[in-house]
């Protein structure tokens, strides 16, 4: 289309509104136009089920638009915004619920208030015909999607695909839960992205949502204390998947399997290893909402410029670490778990794993250790294998090229350290990774609550709301149609990575695995290495402490 006159030019058309001139358009473009005005309206007609007198259009966007933004609608709010007398209005409305394009919930057993909300085939409604407006606009403006820089504002050709995934709709009857849901979290960016949330969510479920966040270890200590109560005080807890073995075979998990039965609960879309690591003794106890490995991050642009290479092996991490690492100047080479206690148990638990041994004996199996139905000997500590001690030398290597507070740095403190541009590499699970790649500056239950929370829970780990968590904060997830997404995927090369880690089986459980006693083998680890890494103990002595503990413990708790 034309530019719009200068300032200086004294004569032309003006807009009414802004009273700035305007270009005129020539014949070509007025007949698209209208050519445009035309289509644009036989599209509306075919593609939204409206019942043309009741001002539809209106009320239709009034409640698709509230539903998006967590909002609730109501027939007397939807009546005003039709613009209709109330009479005409609620006629209009009886009729879009009749044909089930909107969902009239209750929300209070006695049923007298009722909110209104899109169905799932308005949802799908329009999202069809936005992409045919945004194909139609990309015509009439001839805006090439492959070349043009704002074909991002027409239809591009991967917005047609079957793996976009819809907004969530609402659940067609709302949770009967007296106080409303309950839910323990850990603090992290996707259950923060669930806390962010939360209005849209009460939307969803018509009531009202309780989080409570906690850090790993406080995580951990909440579900053991709330397991002492005769009702819980949660519906539905997050669990970090070494915990599962411990949780279950104590008796404070509920089984879901009977769920999942009796509904077909499609489970193939999610990690396999996230499934596996969720179940303990052949029964599922956990519905997976994210799978964050643990990857080594490096800035590109520091390694080029010394004319470096990715590190793919300990010893070139090394050699990487020392040539990048320059304190005088506040910059250090490399960031990572090294403060005392789970932190540190964590990071050599991993290490152990890369130099291909597990934290207990498991048996070895193609491709890596078999976790599940393992007993007795095979959940005896392995402290004193060259693994171990393969996994100290290591770090005490690390040490040498790593921030002054290495010693007190955990998950966070590594990932921020890397975001704020301290360190050329670290160590980060990729749930932390919205610290930089989203940073442009850088067992007791109340049975009549158990279906209720089935319900939460599904709906929670489903793939709209797996994507939905993504899209406000998190770049995490366990389902493989939710990393196909094409607005997912645009959001992080992580994204594509971690998936593709999944579909090659890379992503595996077995480093820290969930079996019993593995949350006090790591914290066991966690202590007493940091004794060597502080100077106050050799590898050799420290492990053998290690050892003599994790035998004694799980010994006592009758592991084996």
């Amino acid at each position: 289309m034309s530019e719009l006159l200068d300032e200086s030019h004294p004569e032309g058309p003006y807009d009414s509104l802004s009273q700035t001139p305007m270009s005129k358009l020539s014949n070509t473009e007025l007949a698209r136009f209208i050519d445009f005005i035309e289509k644009f309206e036989e599209v509306t007609e075919d593609g939204l089920s409206m019942s043309h007198g009741y001002r539809e259009m209106r009320m239709m966007i009034h409640v698709m638009r509230n539903h998006l933004a967590g909002r609730l609608t109501t027939p007397t709010s939807l009546a005003d915004a039709s613009g209709l007398s109330y009479g005409t209005a609620k006629r209009g409305i009886e009729g879009i619920i009749k044909r089930g394009l909107i969902l009239s919930r209750p929300r209070t057993k006695s049923g007298k208030t009722v909110s209104l909300h899109p169905s799932h085939a308005l949802i799908e409604e329009w999202e069809n015909y936005a992409n045919r407006i945004k194909a139609l606009l990309g015509e009439t403006l001839g805006l090439d999607s492959k070349t043009d820089s704002s074909s991002r504002i027409a239809l591009e050709e991967s917005y047609q695909s079957t793996n976009v995934i819809s907004p969530p709709a609402v659940l067609l009857q709302r949770l009967d839960l007296k106080s409303g849901l309950r839910v323990l979290m850990h603090a992290d960016p996707t259950f923060m992205a669930m806390h962010n949330l939360k209005r849209q969510l009460e939307v969803i479920f018509g009531v009202n949502v309780s989080n409570k966040a906690k850090s790993l270890d406080s995580l951990r200590d909440e579900i053991l204390s709330n397991a002492r109560f005769t009702h819980s005080h949660y519906d539905i807890v997050t669990c970090n998947l070494p915990w599962f073995g411990e949780l279950a075979s104590q008796g404070m998990l509920l089984p879901l399997d009977p769920f999942i039965e009796r509904e077909g609960y499609d489970l193939s879309d999610f990690h396999p290893v996230a499934i596996k690591s969720s179940r303990y003794e052949g029964r599922q106890y956990g519905i997976p909402v994210q799978t964050t490995p643990e990857l080594l991050c490096y800035r590109k642009d520091i390694l080029e410029s010394a004319g470096l290479k990715p590190p793919t092996t300990t010893e070139q991490l090394v050699r990487v670490a020392r040539a990048i690492h320059n304190p005088g100047k506040g910059f250090y080479g490399i960031a990572w778990n090294a403060a005392r206690g789970t932190p540190l148990g964590h990071t050599f638990a991993f290490l152990m794993a890369k130099f291909g041994q597990p934290l207990i004996n498991l048996q070895r199996i193609e491709g890596g250790y078999e976790f599940e139905g393992a007993a007795g000997d095979q959940l005896r500590p392995m402290f004193l294998s060259d693994a171990a001690f393969r996994a100290c030398e290591y770090m005490l290597d690390l040490l040498k090229y790593s921030p002054p507070n290495i010693l007190q740095m955990s998950w966070y403190e590594r990932s921020r350290c890397y975001a704020a541009g301290e360190v050329g590499m670290a160590y980060s699970y990729t749930s932390l990774a919205p610290l930089f790649e989203l940073n442009n500056q850088s067992p007791a239950w109340q049975e009549e609550r158990v279906e209720a929370a089935w319900a939460a829970i599904r709906h929670l780990t489903c793939r709209s709301m797996s994507k939905l968590y993504i899209l406000n904060g998190s770049l995490v997830t366990s389902r493989f149609s939710v990393s196909q997404d094409p607005e997912v995927k645009a959001l992080s090369p992580l994204i594509d990575i971690v998936d593709g880690m999944a579909r090659k089986n890379l992503l595996q459980a077995w480093p820290r695995p969930p079996v019993p006693g593995i949350t006090d083998l790591t914290t066991i680890a966690g202590n007493e290495i940091f004794e060597v890494l502080d100077g106050r103990r050799s590898i050799k002595k420290a492990l053998s402490i290690a050892q003599d503990r994790a035998d004694r413990m799980m010994r006592d708790k009758g592991y084996y």
